[in-house]
């Protein structure tokens, strides 16, 4: 495209006042890349099928990390004492009566920076205030069908806005924002989403946690249970179910688990709280998911968020690979005065889901292999992982701040991940040799090295090991912007 072209659709576009960018969907990811876009000088249209304060029993916890990118963003304020957010320093774990405190590495940062834990509704509805102040953002709600596509060119959407009336709007990128349950990935991506487990939900109303400004963490059977402070006043218990299937809320069989299976699990400084609030009865549940960015890039659109990449959420990790991305984004798009080029664009962009790995496969590795590893098995190589990976963590130094680092977002680097998990594993094996090997210790040994690897290496395939450990090698790592 000549410059001529370009000089002349951007005044026609700036005459029509026709949008730069249309954003599907006003969740985190969403609001915050419409007021980010928008501060670069882009015209944004955002449409969100519902503009009400969402209500919601996951996206509960920033880590430090997330934070970080958030001040990149300018977008810090939305997660401050105006929503009753709570700072997060670190983890406390809990199994079989014992504990340990994992601190987050924050000594060469600012007093400030740390993990953030508040309403998730609240915290959106910040962000989407933020970016609605702002002069070149339309914030629109309506219900988005389908995208506009013309010779392979995605031009814009369909959507029925608050009337019901059928609407189109056009713009040279439409970037996909729609959520977990998103109805447009299929037609930009390929996407393989994975039910491990369902997290059920509960709030605890004046209780105090054992460990102050801190996530808990119960490895209990069958599986995690979560506990963090969401205000001043309320701490958010999220109990992982594994399947798909819960029991019943209303015939009680839900209040019954949770009195009988799960109660005798948590620490007694929390019990009291807890049993109070499965007698009030707002119990919650929804399903877990996992999807691998399988992404088909396709001229004029992006996908971004949980409609693009999914991880178990026991560590928290989603909304800081989500405001990672669109500080990348924001960077890739940045020299770019027109879009209007949507091939050139399109390949140009391919760049991003290669940066974009060493944050994202991280995190979404650790998510999956913690979750694994945390659950109870029967198989005695995994309860030895389980054991091993508490004991671990348990060791202080290293053992505890690399992990932690890697968790928190701050150090994102894949082989530090993956050196630490076989480290776990080989620590497991040490536990059983000592005092004395046995044939029985040694095979189990082996055993666990076997049930380490059938953890990691199907994730790590999942996420791609060459973009994952070796991004410079791919083509796409070194995509220059187009020059008009």
């Amino acid at each position: 495209m000549g410059l001529e072209t370009v000089l002349f659709c951007r005044k026609w576009r700036r005459r029509r006042k026709v949008p730069d960018v249309v954003i599907v969907g006003a969740g985190v990811a969403g609001a915050a890349l419409a007021y980010t876009l928008a501060k670069e000088g882009r015209r944004v249209h955002v449409i969100e099928r519902d503009l009400s304060e969402p209500d919601r029993i996951v996206g509960e916890l920033l880590q430090p990390g997330g934070y970080l990118k958030l001040i990149e963003l300018g977008l810090e304020e939305c997660a401050n004492e105006s929503i009753d957010a709570q700072k997060v320093f670190g983890y406390a774990l809990y199994k079989d009566g014992k504990d340990t405190k994992l601190t987050y590495p924050l000594e060469k940062y600012s007093s400030d920076v740390a993990g953030r834990s508040f309403h998730n509704g609240r915290f959106i509805q910040r962000m989407r205030e933020k970016a609605a102040t702002l002069s070149n953002v339309k914030l629109e709600q309506g219900s988005v069908t389908t995208l506009i596509e013309e010779k392979g060119i995605v031009k814009g959407v369909i959507y029925k806005n608050k009337a019901g009336e059928e609407m189109r709007t056009y713009a040279p990128l439409t970037i996909v924002c729609d959520g977990c349950f998103s109805n447009l990935r299929k037609s930009l991506s390929a996407p393989k989403v994975e039910s491990p487990s369902c997290f059920v939900g509960l709030i605890l109303e004046n209780c105090e946690l054992p460990h102050a400004n801190h996530g808990h963490v119960i490895l209990g059977d069958p599986s995690p249970i979560l506990f963090y402070p969401i205000s001043s006043t309320e701490v958010r218990c999220l109990v992982d179910i594994p399947g798909t299937k819960v029991p019943s809320v209303a015939n009680g069989e839900m209040a019954n688990y949770l009195k009988t299976v799960v109660a005798p699990q948590i620490p007694p400084q929390l019990y009291d709280a807890f049993m109070v609030a499965v007698e009030k009865g707002n119990i919650r549940s929804m399903q877990n998911r996992s999807m691998a960015a399988n992404p088909v890039p396709t001229p004029g659109a992006l996908l971004l968020g949980d409609s693009f990449n999914m991880r178990h959420p026991l560590t928290g990790g989603g909304m800081t690979v989500a405001l990672s991305d669109i500080v990348l984004l924001r960077d890739l798009l940045r020299p770019l005065h027109d879009l209007n080029d949507a091939p050139a664009l399109c390949s140009y962009l391919e760049s991003f889901y290669t940066l974009r790995k060493p944050v994202s496969s991280t995190i979404n590795t650790l998510a999956g292999a913690l979750y694994k590893v945390f659950c109870a098995s029967p198989d005695p190589a995994r309860q030895e992982m389980r054991e091993a990976c508490f004991g671990y963590l348990s060791l202080g130094g290293i053992c505890s701040y690399g992990p932690v680092s890697l968790l928190s977002g701050l150090n994102p680097r894949p082989m530090h991940l993956f050196l630490h998990f076989f480290a776990v594993a080989i620590y497991g094996v040490g536990r059983l040799m000592f005092p004395f090997p046995s044939p029985k210790r040694i095979w189990l040994g082996a055993r666990l090295i076997l049930s380490a690897s059938g953890i990691i290496f199907p994730i790590i395939k999942g996420e791609g090991v060459r973009q994952m450990f070796f991004p410079a090698t791919v083509p796409a790592y070194y995509r220059s912007p187009p020059v008009y």
